[in-house]
């Protein structure tokens, strides 16, 4: 059995489809800016989240929206330091940190977060430090080197050089000393790609999972479900349920959602029919 597991977290994989149920404490996140950026009322919908059924909650400080602003450590640490503590002392199930400053993962990682979920698209050795450390799980995410406003060219395709982001990271990390049970790998739906390589990502997804590498997709709510449904608001659930069902098909272990509720059902009929095959 192959697991994605660290100090504080153990998940099997290929057992089921984990829903990592996304705590947007900014004002100008994409989706859902400014809903839950109160402490109550985020740890309410954090506890609202645990009961739909999501599997580890993952909160974020810094929104990575196209045109965002980007806050610097001090300033993501302040706005962290208002929900954090309050949201590991009332959920019972693992909490990831989305940020890609060390500073910012040292103290989550104190405080009792088990993963850090990365998308700077870069081995950090000051990270890496940090998750050999406190024997954490770390999330490494495709950018293509770029953010969520710039395409990026993939001359070999979007899946070769994925495919060659992650092999290169599983190897940086384990010359370092972190195992590869530690990792899972992000395709980055969104940063430095087009629409066409969102797409290829998921309808190409099997070619990107592995026995021994937990796989996670973050596509929830994007704008390569607006581009194609032309929904908007909580309508765009459901062309993400449509993809992350295409990507569970595919062997993702993780979906990261905003519609927890919505996406655990979904996931647990789609596991019934191929995992159990």
């Amino acid at each position: 059995m192959q697991y994605f597991k660290g100090q504080k977290f153990s998940y099997a994989l290929g057992e089921k489809t984990y829903v990592m149920g996304i705590l947007n404490i900014t004002p100008d996140s994409f989706f859902d800016g400014g809903k839950w950026n109160d402490p109550q009322i985020a740890v309410a919908h954090a506890l609202e989240m645990e009961k739909d059924g999501a599997d580890l909650i993952d909160i974020g400080a810094q929104s990575t929206r196209p045109g965002h602003i980007e806050l610097s450590p001090e300033e993501e640490l302040n706005v962290l330091k208002q929900f954090l503590p309050a949201v590991l002392e009332t959920v019972s199930v693992p909490v990831s940190v989305d940020t890609f400053y060390p500073e910012v993962a040292k103290y989550a990682l104190e405080q009792g977060a088990a993963i850090v979920n990365d998308v700077s698209g870069i081995f950090n050795e000051d990270m890496a430090k940090l998750v050999k450390e406190y024997h954490a799980g770390w999330i490494v995410m495709h950018s293509g080197k770029s953010d969520s406003d710039t395409v990026v060219a993939y001359p070999e395709g979007v899946v070769q050089d994925v495919l060659d982001f992650f092999d290169t990271m599983q190897k940086k990390c384990e010359a370092f000393g972190i195992q590869n049970e530690q990792l899972c790998y992000d395709m980055g739906i969104g940063f430095g790609k087009s629409h066409e390589d969102n797409l290829a990502l998921i309808r190409d997804i099997q070619k990107l999972k592995s026995e021994n590498r937990a796989l996670l997709t973050a596509l929830s709510c994007k704008r390569m479900v607006t581009f194609e449904t032309n929904a908007e608001g909580d309508d765009k659930k459901y062309g993400t349920i449509a993809a992350d069902t295409l990507a569970i098909a595919g062997g993702t272990d993780f979906i990261r959602v905003h519609h927890v509720k919505e996406a655990v059902l979904a996931a647990k009929m789609t596991d019934a029919l191929v995992r159990r095959a």
